[in-house]
């Protein structure tokens, strides 16, 4: 469970970072031009992230009680690295497009790794 814990520490807290830094440098057309979606949008990536977050640090803590929230903050994760590289499909930016497919990948694995943790106490490593 170390990998989904500390994958979902390190993704929820570089989503946060992403936002953070691409909104405090004026880097997103959308808040003039999608405005509302926008809004809907960073609510729901934000969302991700602190799920992600608790779901680490509880699966540091505590090992089984953090596997809920685990597959539940992954598998959030999993949609927004399977909607979110459209937006850079359309301008032609591939490489973050190969981010999100490496990012899909790593939910994918910790959804594994916590099922079967959830099925397996023993197999919690």
């Amino acid at each position: 469970m170390r990998f989904a814990a500390w994958s979902s520490i390190i993704v929820g807290a570089m989503m946060l970072l992403q936002w953070a830094f691409f909104l405090g440098t004026g880097s997103v057309p959308e808040v003039d031009s999608e405005p509302v979606a926008l809004v809907f949008h960073l609510v729901a990536e934000g969302a991700t992230s602190l799920v992600l977050l608790y779901a680490g640090l509880a699966l540091l803590r505590s090992g089984r009680s953090g596997i809920a929230v685990g597959l539940v903050g992954n598998g959030m994760l999993l949609y927004t690295v399977i909607v979110s590289p459209g937006y850079f499909a359309q301008i032609g930016q591939w490489p973050l497009v190969g981010m999100f497919l490496l990012l899909a990948l790593v939910a994918f694995v910790a959804i594994v790794k916590l099922a079967r943790a959830l099925r397996d106490p023993s197999a919690a490593s």
